[in-house]
């Protein structure tokens, strides 16, 4: 398995979480500590901060340091390799509606009734 398909498995897997998901979501509007991820969430900073891990391990998210703060930043550019491998599929399926649509058009074509000269005058 290609590197690529390795690290969309990881994301993939990380993005499985509802909890994760939910805190991607939040990273997406500002960086954060995992303190503050935690406020709305029912669960200790320990439960955070291992889905935080887990979203960095995926190559979601990267940790920096300033001063006392921790903050945890969402790397975007991983979404843009989970978009082409996701707009790679839509266009397949697209394609075969397409080819379903003409079929069906050809079908029923097929089955109107043809006029003859008889019937136009």
């Amino acid at each position: 398995m290609d590197e690529n398909a390795e690290r969309l498995n990881r994301v993939f897997a990380a993005l499985a979480d509802p909890t994760r998901r939910e805190l991607v979501a939040r990273l997406a509007d500002a960086d954060a500590t995992v303190g503050e991820l935690a406020e709305p969430h029912d669960m200790s900073l320990q439960a955070i901060s291992k889905h935080v891990k887990v979203l960095e391990d995926a190559g979601l998210v990267t940790r920096s340091r300033d001063a006392q703060r921790r903050p945890v930043h969402l790397d975007a550019e991983v979404f843009d390799l989970m978009t082409k491998w996701i707009e790679r599929y839509r266009r397949r399926a697209e394609e075969r509606y397409q080819r379903l649509d003409a079929l069906l058009d050809d079908m029923t074509d097929d089955e109107k009734p043809q006029r003859t000269r008889k019937d136009a005058s």
